[in-house]
């Protein structure tokens, strides 16, 4: 399906941009483009990859031009362009509306004007009953794409949600690595604390599962193993062959012990396929009256969330940190 086709990746010069390059640029897609407003990271890429199929492009999602003169021509658009991190959400609230909302709704108008024949826009578990200005304006990410699917025409709009990706940029596994190798304590906000754990191969493999699978408006959450924080750290301990201390620092502001990513409402009318699951959109018109007086008979059910998934066994956890490159 990527046969001579062009893919953009927004945010591409991140952590999932360099694993789709390192999945496609073997195959034979014509053109991979890296949109980013980082000139340093795309200079490293360039460098590293030195490889022709790669187009850079500066620029804003906030920007409408700079990503619609990236948009020409393209037929598949991965947006992964985000402002990720809790505490610089938390404190810059209105920098991650203009990123993660208004951003958004750049790149999809962009896309559908362009005829784009599928997006996927990527989500976050923080998303789904947010508590941090990140997680709200994912949130409204996400009902803005699905907002647009509705009458995006040619362009079919999907979306995925998924929790931590294991040893990405800012995620906890490099902090503590870190903290191993200079002999520092590892500070561990509360070893009860869970999180889901997924490789960067996995995020990319529901991307490819919505791309492949996702009717507009629809969300796919991949079922992921969690673990605590607390085991996480002694066996990264373990692997490092290391005595340093645990620190137990507590629960900063804005987090959660456990975190979900499907709500309780989503999973009454959540679709299993199996080793995913896709939430179709509300594809009702804007009758207000059917949103008054036409409910579910479904019986409800508990949320989806890192504390009642698969918990990862110290074995299970071992061989999930295998697959990814920490050093």
């Amino acid at each position: 399906m990527f046969k001579d086709k062009i893919l953009l990746i927004t945010g591409g010069t991140g952590s999932f941009g360099n694993a789709v390059l390192d999945r496609f640029l073997d195959s034979d897609i014509k053109e991979i483009r890296i949109f980013s407003r980082d000139e340093k990271k795309q200079h490293n890429m360039r460098v590293a990859y030195n490889d022709p199929k790669i187009k850079f492009y500066i620029g804003d999602v906030r920007d409408y031009r700079s990503i619609d003169q990236a948009m020409f021509n393209v037929n598949y658009v991965f947006h992964a362009a985000a402002l990720k991190q809790v505490p610089s959400c938390e404190f810059y609230p209105i920098e991650a509306v203009n990123t993660n909302i208004l951003g958004t709704e750049n790149v999809l108008n962009s896309a559908i004007s362009n005829n784009v024949e599928k997006v996927v826009c990527l989500s976050t578990d923080k998303a789904v009953y947010p508590i941090n200005a990140m997680g709200v304006s994912k949130a409204m990410m996400e009902k803005v794409f699905v907002a647009k699917s509705r009458n995006s025409k040619n362009t079919i709009i999907t979306g995925t949600r998924y929790g931590n990706v294991m040893a990405s940029r800012g995620s906890v596994i490099p902090h503590f690595i870190d903290q191993i190798k200079s002999g520092k304590p590892i500070t561990v906000t509360d070893p009860n604390m869970t999180r889901f754990m997924m490789t960067l191969d996995h995020a990319v493999e529901l991307v490819l599962y919505a791309f492949n699978n996702g009717k507009s408006g629809d969300i796919f959450v991949q079922k992921s193993p969690a673990s605590t924080i607390g085991a996480l750290a002694n066996t990264l301990k373990e692997i490092y062959n290391s005595d340093v201390e645990i620190k137990n620092i507590g629960i900063r502001h804005a987090e959660k012990m456990h975190e979900t990513l499907l709500s309780k409402e989503e999973l009454m009318l959540a679709e299993d396929l199996g080793e995913y699951y896709r939430v179709s959109a509300d594809n009702r018109d804007l009758n207000y009256d059917n949103y008054f007086s036409k409910g579910s008979d479904k019986v409800e059910l508990n949320e989806y969330n890192s504390h009642n998934t698969h918990r990862l066994s110290e074995t299970e956890l071992k061989e999930l940190l295998a697959q990814i490159d920490i050093k």
